[in-house]
């Protein structure tokens, strides 16, 4: 149940869900369990007056037990977090926290880069984008949690993040015999698969329900739109430019923007449109409740396994087993 109230009325425990805008408010996520009375001062001091609250997902704190603190983002001018290098180095730090802060720290420079995906912020985002995709390439345990990292409501930045993850995962296996592949590149490519949403009216992106052909035809265009901006700004070799381009072209060619079927999607394309999809499918919409990732990969194989190429998504299913 979600029930708004003052944030006078905020405690420590309760569950909130604030707007959605980048600059609206200092934390990472949208959604999240306050932890602190520190939390509840920077929700005031950034002047919101009324929040929404989910009942059901809301705790009772007892003294004993402690909450996560919710990171705060990082406004400065640079689009990679300073924190982020030291703690993908971290040799001290156990998996699961670093998966964690790894995580929103990706988050939070996703979400700086959509403010102004310039040719320079671009540099700066593969520059900031090669430690986590070493992260994933070498630590296997980490990689492990950041592929759990699936209860979360969706926004851009999140989705932008998962499917970098799931993405760069996936090619770890597919492509494990092949030497010519430049993975600093293709993480790039897998993280700004959806750059072209920055284009897109942020009201037909979030839309509650479904949307109107109108919409759906501005939606289709955000791949062409993304691969004309990566090209233009000279940040991303083409090859890689084809993922922003192909993640929703389908195997059987039934996707956009150009129902490029079978071989002719570049392989690259093929396992990033396996990871956008099961991410779409775990997380949590307006209009939709997630699927646990059991239940995703079930509605994959039965369902739309004639859009993916059969041996790239056998290759995804075995990252969760």
């Amino acid at each position: 149940m979600i029930k708004k109230i003052k944030v006078s009325e905020l405690k420590t425990g309760m569950h909130i869900e604030l707007p959605s805008a980048w600059r609206a408010h200092p934390f990472l996520r949208n959604s999240f369990t306050i932890s602190s009375p520190k939390q509840i001062d920077k929700i005031i001091e950034y002047g919101i007056t009324e929040v929404n609250i989910n009942v059901e997902k809301s705790v009772t704190v007892q003294a004993n037990f402690t909450l996560e603190e919710q990171p705060e983002k990082d406004f400065s001018a640079n689009i990679v977090p300073e924190k982020l290098k030291a703690i993908v180095q971290d040799k001290k730090m156990p998996p699961e926290p670093k998966a964690q802060a790894v995580h929103l720290y990706s988050v939070n420079m996703i979400s700086k880069l959509w403010e102004n995906p310039s040719g320079e912020n671009i540099a700066q985002f593969k520059k900031g984008i090669v430690d986590v995709v070493d992260l994933i390439l070498a630590d296997d345990a980490t990689s492990d949690h950041l592929l759990k990292l699936t209860s979360h409501d969706y926004n851009t930045y999140l989705h932008s993040v998962n499917v970098g993850v799931y993405g760069v995962s996936l090619a770890k296996v597919v492509l494990a015999k092949g030497d010519k592949h430049d993975m600093h590149a293709l993480g790039a490519g897998f993280f700004l698969h959806d750059i072209g949403k920055v284009y897109i009216d942020e009201a037909v992106i979030n839309k509650p329900g479904k949307l109107t052909e109108e919409e759906m035809t501005l939606m289709r265009r955000h791949p062409s739109l993304g691969f004309k901006l990566l090209t233009e700004t000279k940040q991303i070799n083409e090859e890689c430019r084809l993922i922003v381009l192909q993640h929703h072209e389908r195997y059987d060619g039934t996707g956009y923007p150009r129902k490029t079927r079978c071989e002719d999607i570049h392989i690259y394309g093929r396992i990033c449109s396996v990871a956008d999809v099961f991410d779409a499918l775990v997380s949590e919409r307006p209009y939709k409740q997630k699927l646990n990732p059991f239940e995703a990969l079930k509605l994959m194989r039965d369902q739309m396994l004639n859009h993916f190429q059969k041996e790239v998504f056998e290759k995804f299913v075995l990252l969760f087993q």
